[in-house]
């Protein structure tokens, strides 16, 4: 099992200087663009080794960073 502070520091990664709370919008505030997004799904498949496919590129997994780790844990017990 995952935590948030692992998603937390590959959003810093990701996009320096950038430290949302759990529950922060990310997409809607503007806090991440679509290449931004793209970044964090490469860095994420990287680190999780998991297949992030374009059906999970929606809005929904990727608004929050709880929702990103939902999204990590879920493609991992697949």
């Amino acid at each position: 099992m995952h935590t948030i502070e692992e998603i937390l520091a590959i959003l810093a990664e990701v996009k320096p200087g950038l430290a949302p709370t759990a529950e922060e919008e990310l997409i809607k505030t503007g806090l991440l663009d679509s290449v931004e997004v793209m970044s964090l799904v490469m860095s994420l498949s990287e680190e999780f080794d998991i297949e992030i496919t374009p059906l999970d590129l929606k809005e929904e997994n990727f608004h929050t960073a709880a929702a990103i780790l939902a999204l990590v844990e879920r493609l991992e017990n697949e």
